[in-house]
This record gives C-alpha cells, structure tokens and sequence, in this order.
C-alpha cells in the first residue's frame, strides 16, 4: 500500500482494531469507545474486508486474534503512539480554563498518603479538570496504561508495555506503626511477637517484610489483612496489632492522632515509587502538565539521593 492509498482506510477503524485487540470482548470494546455494538460488530466486519483476515475467532467468552491481527497490531500500536503524539504538538493546553478529564492509576498507600497534596495543586491550578482516579498496583498498571484506560499511574512498578515511560519519584522506607502506650522502641524479638495487621489488596498474609524477615530466621504472624490505608489508625486503636507501612503513609496516619510510627528493628530495603506513563502521550501538553505537578506534589528529590 502506498500513501495515497491510505485515503482509503478510515482510521477510525484502525481504533476500533487497537481497542479489540486489548479487550477480546465487542461488549468491553462498545463500552470503552462509547459507541453501540452493532456499531463495533460493523466495524469489525469492515476490518476483516480492509485486511482480508478474520482478525479475531470466538473462543468461549473470548475473541482471540489471529496470527495475522498479531502482526498487523507489532506495526499498527506504535504507528497510532506516533500519529497521536504528532497530533498533540499542535493543542495547547491552559490550566485555568481547561475543563480536561484526566484517568490515573494510583496504589492504595499512594491515593491515601499522597494524593491530597496533589489535588488541592490541581484545584488551584485548574479548578475546571476532572480527575478520574483508578486503583492500580505493578500487577494491573501494564494493562490499565496498555489499554488507555489511564493515561498515567503511580505505584510500585515492575514490567511496563514496551512504549510506556517510567520515572522514579521517590525512594519509601517502611515504619512501623503501633497504638500502644509501651515506651521504647521494638526489639526483633518483640516485633515478631506481636500480632501484625497487613494492608493487601489481593487479601494476602505476606508481603516483602515476610520475605525480609524469613533471611533472617524469623516470622511475624498476621492476624488481620485489610485492602486499604484509610481507617487503619482506628482499626489498631485500643490494641496490641502493629502495622508496617510506607513512611508517607505513616505520616498521615499519626498526623490523625491515636497511633505512633517507630523504626523497624532491622534493616529493609528502600522501594522506588515510580511515575509511568503513555509513551504515546509523552508529549502532550495537557499531560506533560498534569505528570509535572504529580512529580512536583507525589515526588521526594531528597530520598533519591
């Protein structure tokens, strides 16, 4: 095909194609497009005739693609990162009168310890945006950002889709949180001793300190897991359960009143809060903007060093 060809084509279609690929549903790709699934049904029929393939089989619940959809989807993803990433050279972007919807994935401890910062910034900046905050964590961010669901997240990250960028923001150190009234610090020996409360969001009963402590020879014994930060404080109150949990985290929470945060009694390793984003909104000026107040408001330059 020649440039002249892609008269031809309706790169509204193209879409179609990018969103199919990611969500293997025409219901989940209706929805995601705001459009009517007869609309996506048509589209897709038009799509098997562009490419002369049937791009996508029913199998179960599912559409999985064919070899070829695979193949066209390696060329077509980045070709549509680009296009949109030109495009975006000619919007400008005014805070003060924008009325943008901006979608962030953010971790739990994140939402809870840092986004207020962040929200009263934007609110003074841009108090016609809105902001549409997904939960998010390493395992749901590749596919939250792949699928554009969000357009930038902050947690914990690890593997990323190929054309996502990624930038560290802070280094966290965990502490320990307790509402007791026994003065001094906790000994190795009294930290495993105790009963411990764990914020997961997958109902887990261990995480990396598990891990930290069973190199040294030790356990903890968790009795109580809960999904989020927010209400921890006076979940500990009037007990002897002690939580571990990111430093920003613990700040706000004995901000609250009723727990105080204290040194974990043995050395853990710092973890990297990252900001990803969409490489294909890398650019943007709305974004650039928004991923600039997030590093400024969610960041800690002095932890990096």
């Amino acid at each position: 095909m020649n440039r002249n060809d892609l008269r031809r084509v309706d790169f509204n279609l193209l879409v179609v194609f990018e969103t199919l690929m990611h969500e293997r549903s025409v219901t989940r790709a209706a929805e995601k497009l705001f459009l009517g699934q007869p609309a996506i049904s048509a589209a897709l029929a038009r799509l098997r005739t562009l490419f002369d393939d049937p791009l996508f089989v029913r199998t179960g619940r599912t559409m999985e693609p064919t070899s070829r959809a695979e193949e066209i989807f390696r060329h077509l993803e980045p070709a549509l990162d680009s296009i949109s990433n030109a495009l975006s050279h000619t919007s400008e972007f005014d805070p003060a009168t924008s009325d943008a919807v901006f979608r962030v994935g953010l971790s739990d401890d994140v939402e809870f310890g840092l986004l207020p910062p962040l929200l009263r910034r934007l609110r003074a900046e841009a108090p016609n945006v809105v902001l549409v905050v997904r939960r998010a964590n390493y395992l749901l961010m590749p596919q939250l950002l792949s699928s554009g669901e969000i357009s930038v997240g902050v947690c914990y990250t690890g593997e990323l889709p190929a054309n996502a960028k990624r930038k560290v923001l802070r280094r966290s150190k965990p502490r320990v949180l307790r509402a007791d009234a026994i003065p001094g610090s906790l000994s190795l020996e009294d930290y495993c001793a105790r009963p411990h409360a764990l914020v997961s969001f997958a109902g887990d009963l261990s995480g990396y300190i598990d891990e930290r402590l069973a190199a040294l020879g030790c356990q903890r014994r968790v009795v109580l897991a809960v999904p989020q930060f927010n209400g921890l404080s006076a979940l500990l109150a009037g007990t002897d359960i002690i939580a571990t949990v990111p430093d920003y985290a613990a700040a706000v929470l004995t901000a609250g009143g009723g727990v105080r945060e204290d040194d974990l009694p043995f050395e853990a390793p710092s973890f990297e809060l990252s900001m990803a984003w969409r490489g294909a909104q890398d650019n943007d000026p709305a974004e650039r903007w928004l991923r600039s107040r997030i590093q400024m408001f969610v960041g800690d330059p002095d932890s990096l060093r």
